[in-house]
């Protein structure tokens, strides 16, 4: 049984599009939503090679994907980068049977 996918998500087979409970700045313009491209090998190694800290190496991955600052990132609300959490796991989890 699959479960059922939150209102604030749209997964795709190669993004997940993540709406935000509040408009929040991205690259200089406000946004109601936030896409996550599909992580390649190379972007999680570049992101682990970057630090040791678990945190700072998903900001910087997160960032990378949506195309954005970690800076941005910075300013959502913990609610939104939760939702940007549940995208990226929805996004990279196996398929089910």
């Amino acid at each position: 049984m699959s479960k059922k996918l939150p209102s604030y998500l749209v997964v795709e087979s190669d993004r997940v599009t993540v709406s935000l409970s509040k408009p929040a700045e991205a690259n200089g313009v406000q946004v109601d939503k936030l896409t996550l491209r599909a992580p390649t090998v190379r972007d999680v190694r570049a992101a682990t090679s970057t630090t040791g800290d678990d945190e700072q190496r998903e900001m910087n991955l997160f960032a990378s994907l949506a195309e954005v600052g970690v800076k941005d990132l910075e300013g959502l609300t913990l609610k939104d980068y939760t939702r940007l959490q549940a995208g990226y796991f929805r996004l990279v989890q196996e398929d089910e049977l």
